[in-house]
């Protein structure tokens, strides 16, 4: 029986049942619900920044010195590499909107051909972002085969080893640290082809496992090492007796860096860190990068990076050979500053490398909020470190050295530190350790 028109019913009004959207924001968030509560509360997470000045940004009517920044070199505000950037609009437009696969503007082609000599590897493939080459490479060169996982690999990491594995690849997990561990998860597989999936540099840590060592067992099991050295390229370069400084020379990264070989590995690195430019690349050799021009999407069928990132990535080349290394110096000691700072205030980081990827555990989770709202009202914006970005006993604060903060920055950077201290004093732990016994110059610096 239908209820008459205007009249009210003695039932309670059913609640309205769920639209297509609420059956997707209801969904429990699991352990990124904390990080979900401080993009909600906190003034550093999901921030609009209204302008900078320098490594200065204003967020509303508030300036900060930013230590969140991954621009290690400085390059994003280099008045020669801004330069740069009106020649390649007036030549090329703002954008090839071809598919690479289709066609695209030489600068591509110089770059990729530029790179392979800088970091000594037989070929290079330029795609937009590393995460674009993660979920399109590794599944390519996994197959059907088996992918091995480092615990500590970069989130994007493991989304391309999600998609490996959803077509069809195995996925084991291990501990970078530990290559035993590795030998005997290869020699038991009896699949192939066979990925081994690590960090270089590690985003959180500023650490690189022992990739001499890795190599040595991938080479073994007959197994390609996939190395992603996003915050190692530009930074960390090959050794030599007349470097100015631990990080070597030419910032030609971490495999370089330990005085390794391309034998068996892929290395991937980006120009959006040190090179402060929308392009990212796979050093391989050319018929494995042949291979992913026609098997890799973002090369096949996605719109390349926009014509002012060639133009920075090459001016960037020109400033990395002419000046590179005594910049790269100036970071270093600038990093050495902030660690040694640290050690003196008891304060322990995982950086035991001296590069300019400071995770400094500090607090409990619940003082998350609380030291970083302390930070931005004193006017220091650094990356927060909330659970599940690093475990629970890690929780903190990332803080990242430019070449383009100044001294200045980084003595307001430890006052407000040694304030943090006073006010969420931890567990007795061993302090950093100073910067100034970072391994010599004839040794790697990383651990």
């Amino acid at each position: 029986m239908s209820k008459t028109p205007g009249r009210l019913s003695t039932r309670q009004a059913s609640p309205d049942p769920p639209g297509p959207y609420d059956r997707i924001l209801g969904r429990p968030l699991g352990p990124l619900a904390e990080l979900a509560g401080l993009r909600n509360t906190h003034p550093m997470v999901d921030s609009v920044v209204d302008e900078i000045d320098g490594r200065q940004i204003r967020i509303g009517d508030h300036w900060l010195a930013d230590f969140a920044s991954c621009n290690y070199l400085g390059f994003d505000v280099n008045p020669e590499i801004i330069a740069a950037v009106p020649e390649y609009l007036a030549k090329w437009g703002t954008h090839p909107s071809w598919s690479r696969m289709i066609a695209y503007p030489r600068p591509f082609a110089e770059i990729e051909e530029e790179l392979a000599a800088l970091l000594g590897t037989e070929d290079s493939l330029t795609i937009p972002t590393i995460t674009h080459i993660h979920i399109s490479a590794i599944p390519v060169l996994a197959g059907e085969g088996s992918v091995f996982l480092d615990r500590r690999a970069h989130r994007t990491v493991y989304d391309g080893a999600a998609m490996a594995q959803a077509r069809g690849a195995t996925l084991q997990q291990f501990d970078a640290e530990n290559p035993g561990q590795l030998a005997d998860l290869l020699r038991t597989c009896p699949h192939y082809p066979r990925l081994v999936c690590i960090d270089g540099v590690n985003s959180m840590t500023g650490n690189a496992p022992p990739l001499a060592e890795l190599l040595t067992v991938t080479r073994a099991n007959d197994a390609i090492l996939y190395v992603d050295d996003a915050h190692g390229f530009g930074v960390l370069g090959e050794r030599s007796a007349d470097e100015l400084s631990p990080y070597g020379l030419h910032g030609n990264a971490i495999v370089r860096h330990v005085g390794e070989t391309y034998d068996g590995l892929i290395l991937v690195g980006g120009f959006s860190k040190a090179y402060s430019s929308l392009l990212a690349f796979i050093a391989c050799p050319t018929t494995v990068k042949n291979h992913l021009k026609v098997t890799a999407a973002p090369y096949t069928f996605s719109g390349p990076s926009p014509v002012a990132s060639l133009a920075t990535v090459q001016a960037g080349f020109r400033l990395n050979a002419a000046r590179g290394d005594s910049i790269r110096a100036d970071l270093h000691r600038k990093t050495a500053r902030v660690l040694d700072g640290l050690a003196q205030l008891g304060l322990r980081t995982l950086n035991r490398s001296g590069t300019p990827i400071i995770e400094v555990p500090i607090g409990t989770p619940e003082d998350t909020d609380a030291i970083g709202i302390h930070l931005f009202n004193r006017g220091i914006y650094v990356t927060m470190a909330p659970y599940p970005v690093v475990p629970r006993a890690d929780v903190g604060v990332r803080i990242q050295v430019t070449a383009a903060n100044t001294d200045e920055e980084i003595a307001h950077l430890l006052t407000v530190l040694a304030e943090i201290a006073a006010m969420f004093p931890g567990p007795q732990v061993a302090p950093s350790v100073p910067a100034s016994r970072c391994a010599p110059a004839a040794q790697s610096p990383i651990g």
